[in-house]
């Protein structure tokens, strides 16, 4: 009787016990993808070290797509488009490759840019946001 009671018991525990698989988090997201309120020079930058990461937390909407994990688990990619009269962003992320040592980011870039002496009321500063899920070295192409 009391390995019957232990045997159900064993059962009882192991069928309550967590065996939750870890989810698999894609590759890259695309956090922001905006048609005003870049930098007014064309330029893409990575940002891997925590404290680089910190100053995205200021912006209030990034604020809610960035968590804790993601300052060390995760770099961040900044595709500024620069000045330009097009009506919405036109820098489009092609493919995003990982290799045994980095991480290959293949861009097209159609955007028809102004001379930033050129601008007025009327131009955009469209930029992306994009947060690439590993800590390997990231090479844009």
């Amino acid at each position: 009787m009391k390995k019957v009671l232990l045997f159900l018991t064993l059962i009882f525990l192991y069928s309550c016990s967590s065996t939750k698989a870890p989810v698999k988090k894609p590759l890259y997201e695309v956090l922001v993808v905006n048609n005003d309120g870049g930098a007014n020079i064309k330029f893409y930058e990575i940002l891997t070290e925590p404290k680089e990461i910190m100053m995205l937390l200021g912006d209030e909407t990034l604020r809610k797509l960035i968590h804790k994990g993601d300052t060390t688990n995760s770099s961040f990619v900044i595709l500024n488009a620069g000045p330009t009269k097009e009506p919405y962003n036109r820098i489009k992320i092609e493919k995003v490759v990982e290799t045994p040592t980095q991480i290959e980011i293949q861009i097209k870039d159609t955007q028809k840019n102004l001379d930033p002496t050129q601008t007025d009321e009327n131009t955009a500063y469209p930029y992306t946001i994009l947060k690439v899920n590993s800590k390997k070295t990231i090479v844009i192409k």
